[in-house]
């Protein structure tokens, strides 16, 4: 069995929105903790991005960044986010909290709190913000 390393894997997809400064600022964070490369950060606005990925069309984006895996899965907001810290090997301890009972629905709330306010965060943001009451966990 071959061992996959930065060189020879396909990174999975990072997409945010390039306009918020809060974005902006989350995603810087993570390109420094990605050392190895496992991750292409794109913003949404990039052309011809979802002729890449015709699924991004679907669904609002509002409701969070888009981590797409190399095997085409996508996971939105704050699930996109447990998905990242699987795969960088100084957090990826991070990642069990959200796998513990009652965690998941706290992380997605506060996800979709956080962006329905980024626009407050960080004093600029591209798109009208979220209404809370629409982004509820199931």
């Amino acid at each position: 069995m071959a061992v996959e390393t930065p060189q020879t894997k396909t990174p999975s997809i990072v997409v945010y929105d390039g306009a918020c400064g809060f974005c902006r600022t989350q995603v810087e964070r993570m390109r420094r903790r990605d050392k190895g490369r496992w991750f292409e950060f794109v913003p949404r606005q990039t052309e011809g991005l979802t002729d890449r990925f015709p699924r991004l069309d679907e669904g609002d984006f509002n409701t969070g960044m888009r981590f797409i895996a190399p095997d085409g899965v996508i996971r939105v907001g704050a699930d996109a986010v447990y998905e990242i810290f699987r795969r960088l090997p100084r957090w990826r301890w991070i990642a069990w909290v959200y796998r513990v009972p009652g965690i998941h629905a706290l992380a997605r709330w506060t996800y979709a709190w956080i962006a329905a306010n980024r626009r407050r965060l960080s004093g600029t943001c591209s798109v009208p913000e979220l209404d809370l009451r629409e982004s509820r966990p199931r």
